[in-house]
């Protein structure tokens, strides 16, 4: 083994960079209350587009932005719900498209059990 091991280091666990000479954006702090009560105080960058919900780091509940006090209007009103996996079909394609595609399907799922079982029967 080498002299210059470095013994003891988890490489790739810690960063060798330092602070030094590194000019940080400029922050602002802002506030967000969950419904449970939970206060939740995060930092972004000055010219960041502030999210006007933040899911709560105690309960995981939406939390809402809090400017001057006051919760952001509308901002835990349009909760999202999530997306079946049928609605994202329906993004992509119309009910016709996916009526061919299943119809297709079906013939090819026909065809390879059609082949499977004369395969079986003659062999």
């Amino acid at each position: 083994m080498s002299d210059s091991t470095m013994r003891g280091m988890r490489l790739g666990a810690v960063s060798m960079e330092s602070d030094r000479n590194v000019k940080l954006e400029a922050r602002i702090e802002h506030e967000y209350r969950c419904a449970s009560g939970h206060s939740t105080m995060l930092r972004f960058a000055e010219t960041a587009e502030v999210p006007p919900t933040w899911e709560c780091k105690n309960c995981s509940k939406p939390a809402a932005l809090l400017i001057d006090g006051v919760p952001v209007e509308g901002a835990l009103d349009a909760e999202k719900t999530p997306r079946s996996h049928w609605e994202m079909l329906l993004e992509r394609r119309s009910r016709e498209e996916l009526q061919d595609l299943l119809d297709e399907q079906l013939e090819n799922l026909r065809i390879r059990r059609a082949s499977a079982n004369a395969r079986l029967s003659h062999g």
